[in-house]
């Protein structure tokens, strides 16, 4: 069972504020997320996943 990520280890682990990652969530920007209860935890594997996502989109080729 995946590890369940709060909002301030989501930011922490993407290396943005707080605020940002609250942000990113309102545009759809952020991983897949759930409201549990009051509080919206991401699953670890979903912000892995977007992180991969995010270095392959911007990953530039080698030069020769």
């Amino acid at each position: 069972m995946d590890k369940l990520m709060n909002m301030r280890e989501f930011a922490d682990r993407a290396g943005a504020p707080e605020a940002t990652a609250r942000y990113w969530v309102h545009i759809g920007a952020a991983p897949k997320s759930a409201k549990i209860g009051r509080r919206r935890m991401f699953r670890e594997s979903d912000v892995e996943a977007w992180l991969d996502a995010h270095f392959e989109s911007s990953a530039t080729p080698a030069a020769s």
